[in-house]
């Protein structure tokens, strides 16, 4: 009976969620509806679902519209029908047509004409008109052939107390004062749910609509299997060319990277192949292959990671580069015969090399076929309130102080009570569809099949739903990632031959891990720049666990993260690592299980390996648990179950319950955090990979850092680790530099792309012009081949890119200005002759050095020429340096520290404390942690040169500083503004 529900989905419009609908349509005696979302198909196949879930028969349409007015509603006949809808909106948004008043020559679909929106044409047979409840009188005036193709039209769109609530959704939608909605732009009150009596009595006196609507949705069904895999089925067309060519590309990886007569390597890669094939993931594993095959063509550098890294195929493949013989890591975690859904790899790329790979996959596997996964943005926090704010006309300086100041008194009037009352409703509502940020779906049906694609600005077709309905519904993405860390690596190869004429292979990091140079580099933490052990934290892990080995590198990727640190179990393994002889079992289990991590659940595997061990979780049960964690699974509902079914477990093994619970919480504080151990091996090996590079080539390393923009830190921390790695830093100049930094033996210039308010194509013509005609000789000839205006020229000329001229910047500045009249003419030239203009005698100009440091500070944001500490008033540098913190562990002391980074944590009383990083005049890093109290007298006011007081501590052989007092010193002042 009802033709067009509308979900939250139909975006800043509806604001039912599915779950609310389904529980309309049941207490309101409905066993039939079609969802018609507005323009997309996004809850299409995820209502159909929990429908069937629930016995209730739901079919799929559309409402299309064109800005306020709907134009028709589709409704698919069958699955066929659903298609022919998607792909007719896919073909609008790609070609960003507007939609028509008449409906296109649908096969499979009826079509529903608003009343209020019939044009002057004949209907087709598979056309109608609605009517909606307020419309019965016009109905009434009908002539019989009218009649004979009228149906009900009772939009749902929202429930009686949230008309309200749809209207602030409008207003956020259009931009508008809540109180500038016209009538067009807001649905009609009435667009609720009524029960199906109800309905059925408003059209009595029509029995012919009520008998059209039957017959309409009568013709209507709807099947989609969720069980069966929905990703391409295989890679050569069928699946015993697929079987062959696997087996053909591990054997040959094999001998690659095994001994031939490695029986144990050998048995595994035979068990898992088998596995391969009796699960037809073939296609999977030969499509990432032929991935990472093109990668490797055109020598992009990549990292596998993932559980993938759990397969010694993959391994063969070149997929990943993370044994998983060595390592022990079972395949079964990765793909087993139980498991329903297709296996999971995971591959990251440089930035700069994944628009390439999207673009061979996307030409690669058939158009129709492939697409990037969708994702829905949400309402957040912060954004609910300055939306509202803004739709309720309140000025920007409330708006801000309702933002931060909530509990404020001058935020208790009529307006704030009625943004803060629908606050908790919009939080995580959806919003706008957006892009996945790595996932592609390569189908063996065309994607139309199952929701209409989206072509947002780059132009790759992307899905209409999200990564969860489309596990849901069978299919399984490839995830294609990027990062900056795979081009430092990457980069520091090229950069390496250039400058040394040395060509490394970063390829088979085995060898890496073997390596004492490489190991005395891991165990200082001298690791700036590095992927994933270069933050202040990670470092300070390093020193902790005198880290200096592969594996215990792979056990510190993981037990970093937020789930192991926030249970308190970081600080136990690191306890545990350097006395295993203190290791105390909760349970006889653990040792059985946890031995190798000293009874700390430090992977997911591990929270498996316990729920089952001690919870008496089956591994279905624990493999739920496990991708909880990863936020790959919904169900909160299965989660309590899981969660009593562990205590009843415990509780008839006869356990304390006060064990169980803490092995619980342990496990619960994983929840979204925790990695895999193959996905921390990966982490390793990519930082091992990085370790080599700047172990043996640090100056080409950082200038490779430098070009990928960094990483955790900002600019001015790479430009101290490569001077204190012996670089002589340069500032850019016209006749050096280009874009990026460049290394010429031991000299690094900056690039043009490290200045502030400096136009990335006046820097595209600087080189390019002095590529083909040759180095630049003065000023004028610069402005007469470049033509570049006054403007850009100043900011040149105060950075010092003309110094090779010998002439003072002041000079400069008087000469570029004379040149530069606003008559001047600037376009650029290249003169047969040169004939240079006669240059003004000026008296003498003094300079001095402090001014350069102002210039550097402003136009690149920190100090090249010297170091931030030249521009302290005071020449004290501290009574200690960083490298001698540990001989003073127990005393007060006090050091002066260049600002790098600080990071708030709370206490368990909820108070504010900060942890600091800094570097001192040697370039060297030492910590600071600022507890509540001196942090509140006391403030840690980010960039500067503080004066720290405070009392060495350290654990494990890592000093830190605790702050008692703190400031920043004050600056020397910029001579030209006294």
């Amino acid at each position: 009976m009802l033709l067009n529900l509308h979900s939250y989905y139909s975006l800043r419009h509806g604001t039912l969620s599915l779950d609310q609908l389904l529980k309309g349509m049941m207490v309101n005696g409905y066993d039939t509806a079609v969802l018609t979302d507005i323009n997309n198909s996004t809850g299409s196949l995820d209502f159909i679902r929990k429908g069937q879930e629930a016995g209730i028969n739901i079919l799929a349409g559309m409402e299309f519209r064109q800005d306020d007015i709907c134009c028709f509603i589709a409704i698919a006949q069958n699955e066929r029908g659903f298609s022919e809808i998607n792909a007719y909106r896919t073909q609008l948004n790609l070609e960003r047509a507007k939609v028509p008043a008449q409906a296109p020559e649908f096969k499979e679909v009826f079509v529903v004409y608003p009343l209020q929106q019939m044009g002057n044409f004949a209907l087709k047979d598979y056309e109608y008109i609605g009517v909606r409840p307020s419309e019965r009188s016009k109905a009434i005036l009908m002539n019989k052939q009218q009649l004979s193709k009228a149906v009900i039209l009772a939009p749902v769109t929202f429930e009686q107390a949230d008309h309200i609530f749809h209207r602030q959704l409008r207003a956020i939608d259009h931009n508008l004062l809540i109180s500038q909605l016209a009538d067009e732009q807001v649905a009609p009150i009435d667009e609720v749910f009524v029960s199906k009596a109800m309905l059925i009595k408003h059209y009595a006196e029509l029995p012919q609509i009520l008998h059209n609507t039957h017959r309409l949705l009568a013709q209507c069904r709807f099947y989609m299997d969720f069980e069966s895999v929905k990703n391409k089925a295989t890679f050569t067309g069928n699946r015993y060319e697929d079987k062959q060519r696997l087996l053909k590309y591990t054997e040959e990886g094999f001998l690659r990277r095994y001994a031939k007569q490695d029986r144990v390597a050998r048995e595994r890669i035979e068990r898992e192949l088998e596995i391969i094939e009796n699960l037809n993931f073939s296609s999977y594993f030969l499509i990432t292959d032929d991935i990472c095959r093109y990668a490797r063509h055109c020598d992009y550098h990549y990292v596998g990671r993932g559980s993938g890294a759990n397969s010694a195929v993959a391994y063969c493949l070149g997929i990943t580069d993370v044994d998983p013989i060595t390592l022990n890591l079972p395949f079964e975690r990765f793909l087993n015969p139980k498991r329903k859904s297709s296996p999971d790899f995971d591959v990251d790329f440089s930035w700069k090399d994944r628009d390439d790979m999207y673009d061979y996959i996307f030409n690669s596997y058939q158009h129709g076929y492939t697409a990037m996964m969708g994702a829905m943005s949400t309402f957040h926090s912060r954004s609910i309130l300055r939306e509202l704010g803004k739709v309720y006309g309140l000025p920007k300086s409330e708006i801000d102080r309702l933002v931060h100041e909530p509990e404020h008194m001058l935020n208790k009037n009529e307006v704030t009570n009625t943004i803060l009352s629908v606050y908790n409703r919009m939080a995580d509502f959806p919003n706008q569809r957006t892009i996945h940020a790595s996932g592609v779906l390569i189908s063996e049906q065309p994607l139309v099949t199952y929701c209409a694609l989206d072509y947002p600005p780059k132009g790759l077709p992307t899905m209409q739903f999200d990564m969860y309905v489309a596990e849901d519904i069978g299919f399984e993405k490839f995830d294609i990632l990027s990062q900056c860390g795979i081009g430092h690596i990457k980069d520091c190869r090229e950069i390496v031959q250039a400058n040394q004429g040395i060509t490394i292979d970063t390829r088979d990091p085995k060898r890496f891990f073997e390596d004492p140079k490489i190991a005395q580099q891991l165990r200082s933490a001298n690791t700036i720049g590095c992927f994933y052990i270069e933050s202040p934290a990670m470092r300070q892990l390093l020193t902790k666990l005198h880290c200096d080995d592969y594996p215990t590198l792979v056990a510190a990727s993981s037990i970093i993260r937020p789930g192991v640190s926030s249970s308190g179990m970081m600080a136990t393994f690191i306890q545990r690592h350097h006395d295993p002889s203190q290791v105390v079992y909760p349970h006889p289990v653990f040792k059985e299980q946890l031995e190798e991590t000293y009874g700390v659940m430090v992977y997911q595997e591990d929270v498996m390996k316990i729920a089952n061990a001690y919870g008496g979780l089956d591994m279905a049960d624990a493999d739920v648990l496990r991708r909880m964690m990863s936020g790959k699974y919904r169900s909160k509902d299965h989660l309590i179950e899981i969660e009593s079914k562990y205590f009843d477990n415990c509780r008839a093994k006869g356990y304390d319950e006060k064990v169980s619970r803490e092995i619980w919480r342990q496990m619960e504080s994983f929840a979204g955090y925790s990695f895999n151990k193959a996905h921390s091996a990966s982490f390793a090996v990519e930082s091992y990979q990085s370790l080599y590079l700047k172990t043996y080539f640090p100056l080409e390393f950082m200038v490779s850092v430098l070009n990928n923009y960094g990483g955790f830190y900002n600019r001015k921390v790479y430009v101290n680790e490569a001077r204190v790695a012996g670089a002589t830093i340069c500032l850019p100049c016209i006749n050096c530099s280009e874009y990026q930094a460049s290394i010429y033996g031991r000299d690094i210039y900056l690039g043009f792309d490290c200045m502030q308010h400096f136009e990335s194509k006046q820097t595209e013509r600087l080189v390019e012009e002095r590529r083909r005609n040759g180095l630049y000789q003065s000023l004028e000839q610069f402005i007469k081949r470049t033509g570049m205006g006054l403007e850009q020229l100043i900011i040149l000329i105060r950075i010092g890119a003309f110094r090779s001229f010998g002439n003072s910047k002041k000079e400069l500045l008087w000469e570029a200005h004379l040149l530069l009249s606003k008559h001047a003419k600037t376009s650029p030239t290249v003169e047969l002759f040169e004939i240079e203009s006669r240059k003004p005698i000026l008296p003498p100009l003094e300079s001095d050095i402090i001014e350069d440091y102002y210039d550097e500070m402003e136009l690149i944001g920190f100090c090249v020429s010297g170091t931030f500490f030249d521009l302290a008033r005071s020449d004290f540098r501290g009574d200690v340096q960083a490298r001698e913190l540990l001989s003073y562990v127990g005393q007060t002391i006090r050091m002066v520290g260049d600002f790098v980074a600080e990071k708030y944590v709370k206490t368990k009383r909820g108070e504010l404390m900060k942890f600091g990083t800094f570097f001192d005049i040697e370039g060297k890093f030492f910590d600071t942690v600022h507890f509540p109290p001196s942090l509140m007298q006391y403030p840690l006011m980010e960039a500067g040169i503080y004066l720290i007081e405070g009392k060495v501590v350290q654990e494990f052989g890592c000093p830190s500083l605790e702050v008692i007092r703190c400031a920043k010193m004050p600056l020397r002042p910029d001579p030209r503004s006294i």
